[in-house]
């Protein structure tokens, strides 16, 4: 054996023990982060790092429905809320207080007479004794007709509340307004005949799109809010329909007086 070979021989070990002890650093190196020594290097470097919490962006933060949006606004919605899950019949008493009390200020100030407290206290009295019937109600809608299809469900939701309720409720507002002002049975169905069928058909062009809106956007809780809202508006009109039609039973019966009396009545 010549020197060279022996050289070569010496460094062939030398490398080769260069080699186990990288290896063994590498290995050891692996081990104390948890990798696996048999995943090839490659794949340990395009391992992505533990996951950590997200920080707030503007494109992972979720967004706020409009209504959760208006402050002050908000903030009252949300009492009413908390109050409608805790007390729902004193509240809903409450609402329906607020809406009928609002509404025959609202309609008497149309007519351009002198107030009458004793139409207020007969739509107060009307609007408390119909509010628990009518949030049972609504909460029967929400938890009926509930199909696949969501354009479907609030569809059949709105035909059934126009159908089934718009016609009874309006008939026992101005019945039970005739009732309490007095009237005979036959003046409380003349009234009635005179009022149900035009709030009937006027309430298609509002109703069911606050119905739809209701239903496909706000939560059960908020839908009184909503409709109590709108509910103002409504109830001064159908106050309104319901003077006019006092107004032409008590012309009728003007005019009867005076034709029994043997007075001649212009036409």
């Amino acid at each position: 054996m010549t020197v060279c070979s022996v050289c070569r021989s010496a460094l062939r070990r030398h490398i080769d023990l260069l080699r186990k002890q990288r290896q063994r650093r590498m290995h050891s190196s692996n081990s104390g982060h948890g990798a696996d020594p048999s995943t090839p290097a490659k794949r340990r470097l395009s391992t992505p790092p533990p996951t950590q919490d997200q920080v707030p962006t503007p494109n992972n933060v979720p967004t706020l429905n409009f209504w959760q949006r208006l402050g002050p606004f908000t903030r009252a919605a949300q009492a009413y809320a908390r109050a409608q899950r805790k007390r729902p019949y004193v509240t809903q008493v409450c609402t329906s207080l607020f809406i009928y009390f609002c509404s025959d200020i609202s309609a008497q100030s149309m007519g351009g007479r002198d107030y009458d407290p004793t139409r207020t206290a007969r739509s107060l009295l009307i609007g408390s004794l119909s509010s628990i019937p009518s949030y049972h109600w609504f909460v029967w809608l929400s938890e009926n007709f509930n199909y696949r299809s969501r354009l479907l469900s609030i569809a059949t939701k709105v035909v059934v509340n126009q159908i089934c309720f718009t016609p009874v409720f309006n008939t026992y507002f101005f019945g039970m307004q005739a009732l309490l002002s007095g009237a005979t049975l036959a003046e409380t169905w003349e009234r009635i005949v005179h009022t149900v069928p035009v709030s009937c058909v006027n309430s298609c062009k509002l109703w069911p799109a606050v119905t739809a809106f209701s239903f496909a956007f706000l939560p059960l809780e908020y839908r009184p809010v909503f409709g109590g809202v709108i509910a103002v508006g409504w109830q001064t009109y159908l106050s309104y329909l319901n003077r006019l039609a006092e107004q032409r039973v008590a012309a009728q019966v003007q005019t009867k007086g005076m034709q029994e009396a043997g007075i001649e009545v212009a036409a």
